[in-house]
């Protein structure tokens, strides 16, 4: 595909990210300030080795909560998201992220 931006046709490539669920735990000196407090971030890393191994019916959960903030992250040069589900030799599944940019 050629994308034409002020008159310098470009071309789309991509960039292959992996999916990965990371938990934080706040160690705040104080309980006021969420000393203890924990949640999940979702990220992306270029290496296949850092990504998260889902069971099956996990991996459908985190890649709806990532499809629908992809809308969030398109413009400047990014074009778009394509997301996959890739199967590891132990039986679970990897998430493949590909980034359109330009």
């Amino acid at each position: 595909m050629t994308i034409t931006v002020t008159g310098v046709p470009r071309k789309t490539t991509s960039n292959v990210l992996y999916l990965a669920v990371l938990p934080i735990i706040h160690t705040s000196p104080t309980q006021q300030f969420g000393f203890g407090l924990t949640e999940e971030i979702l990220t992306l890393f270029p290496d296949e080795d850092f990504a998260t191994r889902f069971f099956e019916d996990e991996a459908d959960n985190y890649i709806t909560i990532f499809d629908n903030r992809t809308k969030y992250m398109i413009g400047g040069h990014v074009a778009g998201w394509e997301i996959h589900k890739e199967p590891t030799a132990d039986g679970r599944v990897i998430v493949k992220v590909i980034q359109h940019v330009r």
